[in-house]
């Protein structure tokens, strides 16, 4: 019953759209029966007692767009006191990987569990041993104590189709062996805080006890775990997702061989690359992931990696779009050479970099920004109201130049704001450091109407890239 959801206003428009294409190439609905007999008995109930309740959604108001995000099923509702030290029970749901009885499911279906047991279709029950979690991406490794057990086939999600049938096979409220249908309808999304898995998501209904479930296609084969759901009651409203099989599945090599899981890392901060930003770096088209900023001393570092370089391929696979870049790098073993194409001042340049071993997150250290303390200039063109730097300042920042916004008057986009410090300003895929204010005033008033113009910019500790593109007088 531990279901992650995430409060979003949700459709069920699209769950039979594709329906009447499909009737017309087949002739009739999908047939699932072979695949429920067959595959079924690899399918278990997890049972789970936990020692105490967590704290069900994060301390956010109830306003913020995220209010709720991934609440799980079963759990406290918001404003209720929360009981303490005692046993709460909750289910879930599993597959068996191997005859030899390891068991897949979600990491949170067993998260702070005291005691689990998995339950077979034969009505076996087994105690089962957490062999290992890896909550970043949701997984976690069973064991129990049988063998010649039925066991589910591997697929290759990235062989599945926008549109194609999907099952899934689970313990909806406690309902064993449930199976439902559905279409995926879109692969790859990139979810809030779920950086690391390209999730599949689908229109199959997932309520609470699919969790940690296997999701099907047509031929039988596990494509992905059953994880999360978008919902505003708390049950099914045609968004589900699921983990891809083969990020699982590394997941499970790593558990396996080592007892833990590492991901790699090259020290490097990034964002998107939109069209706007594109034309101003001298992109053909828009991918790829911008480099803010670099770690001093880190891998990327070492391999000479800069800020405003763009990552366009990893070893010959390329960069779409600045998440894939993460879900690649980390997928790479600590001490991996990878190699990396970048896109640097209207050239293509090739660096080897190797790959060290991602840790836990450091805390962020406090902004500092740069107090301008004169009287304020004119605006230029877009509406910045732009000063130069004191020495002491660029000593406090650690920069050789640098000019601060002090002020926004006009129509400018993007993101800058009052206290940012521009150190570069690319337009047409050439860089102009920033020196002084009446510089850039200059540069600006220069560019066309519609050109796009982008801002290497600090804030605080921070350091990323804004796009503006121009218009009529001014920034659109």
């Amino acid at each position: 019953m531990r279901l992650r959801a995430w409060t979003v206003l949700a459709t069920l428009a699209g769950a039979f759209s594709l329906m009447p294409s499909a009737l017309a190439q087949s002739g009739r609905l999908p047939d699932f029966t072979d695949l429920y007999e067959q595959q079924g008995p690899a399918v278990v109930s997890i049972d789970v007692t936990q020692t105490a309740r967590r704290q069900q959604m994060p301390d956010i108001s109830e306003d913020d767009p995220f209010y709720e995000f991934f609440r799980r099923f079963g759990q406290i509702p918001r404003g209720q006191p929360r009981p303490r030290d005692f046993e709460q029970q909750s289910t879930g749901s599993g597959f068996i990987l191997a005859a030899d009885g390891y068991v897949l499911t979600n990491a949170h279906v067993v998260d702070d569990a005291s005691e689990v047991t998995v339950k077979l279709t034969d009505k076996r029950e087994f105690r089962a041993k957490v062999i290992g979690t890896d909550k970043r991406t949701d997984v976690a490794l069973l064991k129990i104590e049988a063998t010649g057990l039925p066991k589910v086939t591997i697929g290759d999600p990235d062989k599945l189709r926008v549109g194609e049938w999907v099952a899934a096979i689970g313990k909806p409220f406690g309902l064993e062996n449930t199976i439902t249908a559905g279409i995926v309808s879109a692969k790859g999304r990139e979810l809030p805080n779920e950086n690391l898995v390209p999730f599949i998501q689908t229109d199959v209904p997932i309520n609470p006890g699919n969790s940690g479930g296997p999701l099907f296609n047509l031929k039988g084969e596990v494509v992905g775990i059953n994880s999360l759901i978008f919902s505003r009651t708390g049950g099914y409203m045609g968004l589900a997702f699921a983990i891809p099989i083969d990020v699982a599945m590394n997941v499970v090599k790593q558990i396996q061989e080592k007892g833990r899981v590492t991901r790699g890392r090259i020290g490097v901060q990034i964002q998107e690359v939109n069209r706007e930003t594109a034309d101003a770096f001298g992109l053909a088209k828009a991918g790829g992931a911008l480099v803010n900023s670099v770690e001093k001393g880190g891998p990327a570092d070492k391999a000479g990696i800069e800020a405003g370089d763009i990552i366009t391929k990893v070893d010959g696979r390329t960069v779409n779009t600045s998440s894939e870049l993460p879900r690649i790098i980390t997928q790479v073993r600590p001490g991996t050479k990878v190699s990396l194409q970048l896109w640097r001042k209207g050239a293509t340049k090739e660096v080897a970099v190797t790959v060290a071993e991602l840790k836990e997150d450091e805390a962020p250290r406090p902004a500092r920004r740069a107090a301008a303390g004169k009287e304020k200039a004119k605006p230029n063109r877009m509406g910045l109201v732009l000063s130069d730097l004191t020495d002491e300042q660029k000593k406090e920042l650690e920069i050789k130049n640098g000019v601060v916004v002090e002020d926004i008057r006009g129509t400018a986009r993007g993101d800058i704001q009052p206290g940012d410090v521009i150190l570069a300003v690319i337009s047409r895929g050439t860089t102009i450091e920033a020196k002084t204010a009446e510089q850039i005033n200059a540069l600006i008033a220069k560019l066309e109407k519609g050109a796009s113009v982008t801002f290497q910019l600090r804030r605080g500790e921070q350091q990323f890239y804004s796009t503006v593109r121009l218009g009529n007088g001014g920034a659109e």
